[in-house]
């Protein structure tokens, strides 16, 4: 190595630069040795070095102010801090899966455990045991590593983790906890239905009750939630448009509208000719149901808690029966297992939204637009149905090719 300069950077025999200094802060002795800056990322340049070098000085002399002050806290008495105070503003659901997280998983294995004690190989370990060993699906999984980089947050954010111990834990992308590597067989692929099982899909729903539920999934790209959360009042018919503000939930036992998880979630969804046709023939039958069924539905009806606390009736709700009765994300769960049994079709709601998105991708949607209709809060999510072949897709190819 050779020095280049005094300022405490110099460039390395390989070609990249490091850096190093010493300070006194309160009158204990700080010495560092970098090669690559606080995300773990290679100086390329002299510029880089400088900067990450006073970077690290004052994240150095910051440090050692915080380290007076931290105190110990095991990842129980965190949780429960961050359960008491920290969870402001999280949806229903998340909180839900953390609690449930926490309670089967985390609070036998981890709880006793200090924050400021725990490696990131022995979360590694743990993390491959789960998905190796107790075969956990993949998506699963990843729930925990989520769960560990929100304690390790509120224990940084709440001065209860030094700032190297994060950034060796979370930030680093050479030392930070990580999935296990996926397994060759494993399915977390986009699921889309061919054409032909379309074709016997419309067929199966055609007339049926969950019809109107089945289109908005297939025609919309909408999350289930979404489909039996959607009213009337949302849908505009003339500017062939739906608005996705809310959704169905169930919350302590009770059926609820509540606000879409992600702010992205809410977004304006464009219909095709059919669906409008579609719901323009149900909007009317709705209005003719309302009398036909008047008595019937003052008994069936179901009055449940809207998004600003009002009691509305489940017949304001697109998807309700004519006599007045609610239907719920669990109205999906019968067609469900005859469409197995009889069509031999693996039916699943959610894999309506994955061919929405994977036809509307086959026929070049443009990805920022793809993107607003299915509510993705990441671009790069929606870019993976860009990139997922499905039957069609092949089919494209192998013409393009025969026309070589």
């Amino acid at each position: 190595m050779s020095k280049q300069n005094n300022i405490g950077v110099y460039k390395m025999e390989n070609g990249y630069w490091a850096y190093r200094f010493k300070i006194v802060v309160d009158g204990v002795d700080i010495n560092r040795r970098r090669t690559k800056d606080a995300f773990g990322n290679k100086l390329t340049t002299k510029t880089e070095a400088i900067r990450a070098r006073e970077a690290a000085i004052a994240a150095a002399r910051t440090e050692r102010k915080r380290q007076i002050k931290i105190s110990r806290r095991t990842i129980k008495e965190l949780f429960e801090e961050y359960r008491e105070k920290g969870c402001t503003g999280k949806a229903y659901k998340t909180l839900l899966k953390q609690d449930s997280l926490w309670k089967n998983h985390f609070c036998e294995r981890w709880g006793k455990r200090y924050i400021d004690d725990i490696s990131v190989a022995e979360i590694n370990d743990y993390l491959a045991e789960l998905y190796f060993e107790k075969e956990y699906a993949y998506r699963y999984v990843e729930s925990f590593l989520k769960m560990f980089y929100l304690i390790f947050g509120q224990a940084y954010s709440r001065n209860y983790l030094d700032v190297d111990t994060y950034n060796k834990l979370c930030v680093n992308k050479d030392t930070k906890i990580h999935m296990p590597k996926l397994r060759a067989d494993d399915d977390t692929e986009i699921i889309a239905f061919t054409r032909s099982e379309l074709a016997l899909l419309d067929k199966y729903f055609e007339g049926s009750n969950a019809e109107t539920a089945y289109l908005l999934g297939k025609y919309c790209g909408l999350r289930i939630n979404e489909t039996y959360g959607l009213k009337w009042d949302h849908v505009d018919l003339e500017a062939g448009t739906i608005l996705i503000d809310r959704q169905q939930q169930y919350q302590n036992s009770l059926i609820k509208l509540v606000p879409p998880k992600t702010r992205n979630a809410r977004r304006t969804i464009y219909l095709c000719d059919k669906m409008v046709s579609h719901l323009k023939i149900k909007k009317q039958k709705a209005l003719e149901d309302a009398e036909r069924f008047s008595a019937v539905r003052a008994q069936k009806q179901r009055f449940i808690e809207d998004l600003d606390g009002s009691m509305i009736s489940s017949c304001t709700l697109v998807n309700c029966l004519p006599d007045g009765t609610l239907q719920t994300v669990n109205s999906m769960k019968y067609p469900s297992r005859e469409i197995k049994a009889s069509l031999h079709i693996e039916f699943k709601y959610h894999y309506l939204r994955h061919t929405y998105g994977t036809l509307m991708a086959e026929m070049n949607t443009p990805t920022h637009l793809l993107c607003n209709q299915m509510g993705h809060g990441n671009i790069h999510v929606t870019q993976l149905y860009y990139l997922a072949v499905s039957k069609n897709g092949i089919d494209i190819l192998q013409n393009n090719i025969n026309q070589l």
